[in-house]
């Protein structure tokens, strides 16, 4: 008889939260057999459990998403009712009286660590199946091998000095003596992108089950894994970037060839908005690269469906009744969509105005990503949003902006109505036009006399925003909109091609959750959000007493009672928590 240890394996990160009474109801428990360790259905059971977890452990307040902790950024306000409506939320808003205590800072640490921990419960059996029996066997390894590099990355962008649970075999008392900071932070980033290189080297190009990650799905998140590796932070005592590494960034363009995407069928969406329709025929399209599978009418009474946007769904009255309207997209925002005559950014100058629809040229990406008063929420026009409650619980505290590649169409049959408002629509983790972005990034910062064809990959996504307007395409005839965006022409400085690859990724991914992140690895959050709070506080008084610290909210702190756990083996970030 062979013994599996099948006990909650992150006991250190979970002992003091009883998470792990809920990962031991999840598996078996005890001795197994010789016949159950071959038999392939066993060890499937666990593997699917681990892809399972990535849905049924995520909250309307821990959405995997991050858009709970993207309020951080200058793309979006907390909404909600008023700053007392999810005030925890509020603080990482203003940057202010974040608290270690606080329960958003340690409900996201132990949800993630439950999903490696499921991964590693599915590791230890695959390690030990029989290769003649399982022929799948390295493949499902690689599988979760993503997965755990996963949750790690997640992890990682958030709180930085993370323990590495990377040993599927260790016991749980020996998960007692885990330090957060055996790595550098440079090291850290290592041991993730070990796990994608092995997932790299063992998947197919093509999966049948479309949840499963396929080679060129690790090939990207390998790349986002050196890119934000490349930004060196390895002081200790700061969050400064001290260096920029070419080596890394060679790792990204070797990642992002396109060689290995066009193996797998994958390329841009003739569409930008495909990428957020609810419609089985748009998902898992051809930008999809690896997306959380959600599902409706399935035999689990809806419990496949992404309830983790259920805050962000405006509420209008006898049609999404108990609407909380979180998550609200900045005037800044809007703001950066406004184009000059030439169909280019207004890179220095975009928010010294508010974006006016009569006069101004605009990107239409705009109206793909954010519903605006005056125009039809969610393109039916039995829903002309305005300037009044059902667009703004806060009484235009937050405003009246409402995030569009989150929420679906009411009357489109894709709104299900459970504790909380849900939709079937996949959620893209991977998209192929942050592939060509992080590619023409690492092209520009090498600045090893590929300049035009980093600017010709940003032309690529903004070629394709411009005939993205197949829903908006009566826009400029009956709301009077002047669509302007055309791709860069001549040659560009090192200077002014990272500014316009650095503008690109934020309207393209908007309220995608990556622009908080993107501004900490770049070392420019400080500079950006502090003057975003001081343009933003004569309008909006909750930014008033804003202010983000550097070298302090760039990371959330080590939640208290992880902390107080470990034994002494945990040390906090920098920033005076």
């Amino acid at each position: 008889m062979k013994k599996l240890l099948y006990t909650a394996v992150l006991a250190l990160s979970l002992a003091s939260t009883g998470c792990s009474d809920f990962l031991e109801s999840q598996v078996p428990q005890g001795t197994i057999s010789d016949e159950q360790l071959k038999d392939p259905a066993y060890v499937d059971n666990l593997v699917i459990s681990a892809y399972a977890v990535w849905i049924t452990a995520e909250d309307i307040n821990s959405s995997f998403s991050m858009w709970n902790y993207d309020v951080r950024s200058d793309d979006a306000y907390k909404g909600g009712n008023g700053t007392e409506d999810g005030d925890v939320f509020h603080a990482l808003d203003v940057s202010q009286g974040i608290m270690t205590t606080a329960w958003n800072i340690s409900d996201m640490w132990q949800r993630l660590y439950n999903c490696i921990s499921r991964v590693n419960t599915a590791l230890q059996l695959l390690e030990q199946t029989d290769d003649n029996t399982y022929s799948l066997k390295q493949q499902r390894i690689a599988e979760m091998r993503f997965l755990r590099g996963h949750g790690h990355f997640l992890l990682k962008r958030l709180y930085k000095q993370i323990v590495f649970a990377n040993d599927a075999n260790l016991s749980p008392e020996e998960y007692n003596y885990l330090s957060n900071t055996t790595y550098t932070n440079d090291e850290g980033w290592q041991q993730i992108a070990d796990d994608f290189e092995f997932a790299y080297e063992n998947l197919p190009a093509k999966q049948a089950d479309k949840g499963r990650p396929t080679k060129a799905a690790a090939a990207a998140y390998l790349a986002k894994t050196y890119l934000y590796k490349a930004y060196h932070q390895d002081n200790a005592a700061n969050h400064e970037v001290t260096s920029i590494s070419s080596e890394d960034l060679l790792k990204v363009v070797q990642y992002t060839d396109p060689a290995i995407m066009s193996a797998g069928g994958y390329s841009l969406e003739p569409d930008f908005h495909n990428n957020f329709r609810p419609e089985p025929q748009y998902e898992n399209g051809p930008e999809s690269l690896w997306a959380m599978q959600y599902s409706m009418n399935d035999g689990t009474n809806n419990g496949n469906c992404n309830w983790s946007y259920g805050l962000i769904v405006p509420n209008i009255p006898g049609v999404t009744d108990g609407g909380c309207d979180f998550y609200k997209p900045s005037q800044n925002l809007v703001n950066a969509f406004r184009t000059d005559a030439d169909g280019h950014p207004i890179f220095d100058s975009f928010n010294s105005k508010d974006y006016d629809s009569q006069s101004d040229y605009v990107d239409p990406r705009l109206f793909l990503t954010i519903g605006m008063p005056g125009f039809p929420y969610e393109f039916n026009k039995n829903y002309i949003m305005d300037e009044s409650t059902t667009w703004s619980r806060s009484n235009g505290l937050y405003g009246y902006y409402v995030t569009l590649k989150h929420n679906v169409d009411p009357d489109g049959d894709y709104l299900i109505k459970g504790a909380w408002w849900g939709s079937p629509m996949n959620r893209i983790v991977l998209r192929y036009a942050d592939v060509l972005l992080m590619r023409a990034e690492a092209l520009i910062q090498l600045n090893d006399g590929r300049l035009s064809e980093a600017v010709d990959l940003i032309n690529q996504v903004r070629t394709r925003a411009k005939q993205s307007t197949a829903m908006i395409a009566d826009y400029e005839m009956e709301y009077g909109v002047h669509f302007n965006i055309q791709p860069y022409s001549g040659s560009y400085s090192q200077q002014d091609a990272l500014k316009m690859l650095k503008f690109e990724r934020r309207v393209e991914l908007a309220l995608e959750s990556d622009r908080f992140f993107d501004l900490v690895r770049w070392g420019e959050a400080a500079e950006v959000l502090n003057k975003f709070y001081a343009e933003e506080a004569n309008d909006c008084t909750i930014y008033s007493s804003a202010s983000f610290t550097k070298n302090k909210n760039e990371y959330l702190p080590i939640p208290f009672a992880q902390m107080s756990a470990s034994n002494g083996n945990y040390t906090q970030n920098c920033g005076g928590w």
